[in-house]
C-alpha cells in the first residue's frame, strides 16, 4: 500500500509577517511597518514555524537572522509576493509600495565617504525603503544573507551571485599645508621618498586591492598606520604626513591638496546581489539607483579632487 503523504497546512497570511521580520530583522520594526503590535508579529511567526515544523529565525540580542530553512522559505515567499504584486499590476491599479529594509555591505571608506551621500538622495526618492549600511573589516557572505547588496573594490566569489562592475575611482597622494610647514612639496619620486607617509596596517589588509600606496611608491618612512580610512584621512588633515586617498575622500576636505598628481592608481567598483533577490522590488530600486549614480559620478570619481590648498599656496 502506498504511503500517504501528510499535507502541511499553514496560513498564507503568516508569510507576510515572516517576510517583514526577515527584512526588518526586528519584531518592533516589522510591527511598525505592518501597523500592528509586535506581539502579533511574534505570534504569527511562531504559528508559521509550528505549522511548518521548522525554526525559521535565530533569535539574539542583535535581532532576527534567518536559519538555513528560513533562507529557503524566503526565496519562495518573495516569489509569492512578486506574483501577488503582479496581480495588482495586471488589473491596472497602482503597484504595491516597494518598502522594507535593504542591507548594504561595503568597505568603510566608500561606505562612509561616498555611499552615505548617495543614500541621502536615494531616501528622498524612496522614503519607504530603509537602508542599513554595514562597514566591516571582514568579508560578509551574501549567500548566507548577511547583507543584501555588496559594494566592493574586487570581484567577490560566492554561489549564485549576480556580480557587475559598475565603475571605478582614482586614488592619489594628498597632504596639507600643515604637514609641509612652509616647505615646497616634492616634485620627484626621489624627493617624495624623504617624506612621512600614512597607510593601512599590513597584517589587517584582507584584500590586495587595499594595498594602493605600493602601486605608486614603497616609502621608507611610514609614521602612522590604521585599518580605518577615516582615521587615515583625519591623520592627513592633522598634518601627520602624506597618504593615498580616493577621490571621494579628498572631495570632502578643503584642506587637502594633491601631491604629484601624476602618481595615481585606480580601483574598480563591483556591485553584487544574490540571484534570489534580483526580482525583489526594493533591491532592484537600490541597485538601479546605485548603478546610475556611479555612472553619473564617473568624472568626479576619476579626477584629482580639491586643489584649493594648491591655489592657496600659489596665490
Amino acid at each position: 500500500m502506498a504511503k500517504t503523504q501528510r499535507t502541511i497546512r499553514y496560513d498564507w497570511n503568516d508569510v507576510v509577517y515572516f517576510l517583514e521580520v526577515a527584512r526588518q530583522r526586528s519584531l518592533v520594526r516589522a510591527a511598525a511597518k505592518l501597523k500592528v503590535d509586535h506581539t502579533t508579529v511574534s505570534r504569527r511567526v511562531r504559528e508559521l514555524e509550528r505549522s511548518l515544523n521548522s525554526t525559521l529565525f535565530k533569535r539574539s540580542k542583535s535581532g532576527f537572522t534567518l536559519t538555513e530553512i528560513g533562507m529557503r522559505l524566503l526565496q519562495y515567499a518573495e516569489g509569492m509576493e512578486s506574483q501577488a504584486n503582479s496581480i495588482v499590476e495586471a488589473i491596472g491599479t497602482d503597484t504595491a509600495d516597494a518598502g522594507g529594509a535593504v542591507r548594504i555591505a561595503a568597505m568603510e571608506g566608500i561606505g562612509s565617504f561616498y555611499l552615505t551621500r548617495c543614500i541621502a538622495d536615494f531616501n528622498r526618492i524612496y522614503p519607504s525603503i530603509q537602508i542599513e549600511l554595514i562597514t566591516d573589516t571582514r568579508l560578509l557572505d551574501l549567500s548566507r544573507r548577511e547583507a543584501d547588496i555588496f559594494v566592493s573594490f574586487f570581484r567577490p566569489h560566492g554561489k549564485r551571485l549576480s556580480i557587475k562592475k559598475v565603475g571605478e575611482f582614482r586614488i592619489s597622494l594628498y597632504a596639507t599645508d600643515a604637514y609641509f610647514g612652509g616647505r615646497s612639496p616634492p616634485t620627484t619620486v626621489k624627493e617624495l621618498e624623504t617624506h612621512a607617509f600614512i597607510d593601512f596596517i599590513e597584517d589587517y589588509i584582507y584584500s590586495k586591492e587595499n594595498r594602493w600606496l605600493s602601486d605608486v611608491l614603497r616609502p621608507p618612512h611610514t609614521i602612522f598606520r590604521s585599518t580605518s580610512l577615516v582615521a587615515q584621512s583625519i591623520a592627513v588633515s592633522a598634518g601627520q604626513g602624506i597618504a593615498m586617498l580616493p577621490s571621494y575622500v579628498a572631495s570632502g576636505n578643503a584642506e587637502l591638496f594633491p601631491v604629484m598628481p601624476e602618481l595615481f592608481t585606480t580601483r574598480d567598483i563591483w556591485l553584487s546581489v544574490h540571484e534570489d533577490l534580483l526580482h525583489v522590488a526594493r533591491i532592484k530600486a537600490v541597485t538601479t539607483f546605485l548603478e546610475k549614480r556611479i555612472e553619473s559620478d564617473k568624472v568626479f570619481l576619476n579626477s584629482v579632487q580639491n586643489q584649493r590648498g594648491r591655489r592657496k599656496r600659489n596665490g
